[in-house]
């Protein structure tokens, strides 16, 4: 009989534990965090903390498939890591050219479209989940993309070391 009213209590004490404890929240990050590059001028702007939980909600839904962690399944030579992005025609390492990618797909060296193969507004009626986006919605992608290296570091586009 102890034992059960023991039970009890301990399953009490945790249940009301867990309302006094306040659960943790998305990580705040700093403004100098959510700075990044908007254009290939070297322009910069800071995503607002709305634009950083869209973008990783709208990354994970439409592009998360495929781009787990920043890498490429269906090509792991080519990931979204900075320098993968820097080193593509043309480069893809900030927001608009990003956006320019969502909205028409071209392959690694910018020869050839490849939007049949690639989610994209473009390509929106064989892939359905790319209609209802809007250009905030690519941009908040995009900036969600041009973030996470400074926040998983190496990880992000790491590819097989680390996931």
């Amino acid at each position: 009989m102890l034992k059960k009213y023991l039970t009890f209590s301990v399953v009490a004490f945790l249940f009301m534990l867990n309302f006094s404890v306040t659960s943790a929240s998305a990580i705040d990050l700093d403004e100098a965090t959510r700075t990044v590059t908007a254009d290939s001028a070297g322009k910069t702007v800071v995503l607002t903390p709305e634009q950083v939980k869209r973008g990783k909600r709208l990354f994970n839904a439409t592009c998360g498939a495929c781009h787990v962690g920043g890498m490429t399944k269906t090509n792991p030579n080519v990931g979204l890591d900075p320098e993968a992005l820097s080193l593509a025609t043309p480069r893809r390492d900030n927001i608009a050219s990003l956006v320019d990618y969502l909205k028409n797909p071209t392959s690694y060296d910018g020869f050839e479209s490849i939007a049949e193969v690639h989610p994209s507004i473009k390509s929106a009626d064989i892939y359905p989940r790319m209609r209802s986006l809007t250009d905030e919605d690519l941009y908040s992608i995009a900036g969600h993309i041009m973030l996470q290296p400074k926040i998983v570091t190496e990880k992000w586009g790491g590819g097989k070391i680390y996931y």
